[in-house]
């Protein structure tokens, strides 16, 4: 079992900045992939960004060159630095994780972005 916790989400203007955190805990696979997906109200849920323990990224491209992805290995925690924000990224945000234990996921974080 994994727990994640995220934080961060909140009220922004556009053109604002906000920063999410996660953090896993319990039963933490070395090989991972930890990342962001978003869901909009009605629309799918969509991934925003996602990286490995290994640093690889895969970035949606409706976010590439404003938001940012890292982690802390040591830490089990994955940050995404969100900048420029436009009234399109306003959405839940799920931290998603996965390993040889499966799929995980937190329970999602409001982001609303006014224009």
């Amino acid at each position: 079992q994994v727990q994640l916790v995220e934080s961060g989400g909140g009220l922004v203007q556009a053109g604002g900045s906000l920063r999410l955190s996660c953090a896993a805990s319990g039963t933490i696979s070395r090989a991972n992939v930890m990342g962001w997906y978003r869901q909009a109200p009605g629309k799918q849920r969509e991934l925003v960004a996602v990286i490995s323990s290994g640093g690889n990224t895969n970035v949606a491209d409706s976010v590439k060159g404003r938001f940012t992805i890292s982690r802390d290995n040591a830490k089990n925690t994955v940050s995404l630095q969100m900048n420029s924000l436009k009234s399109e990224d306003t959405a839940v945000y799920y931290c998603k994780w996965t390993g040889s234990g499966g799929d995980y996921w937190g329970k999602g974080t409001l982001v609303t972005v006014s224009s």
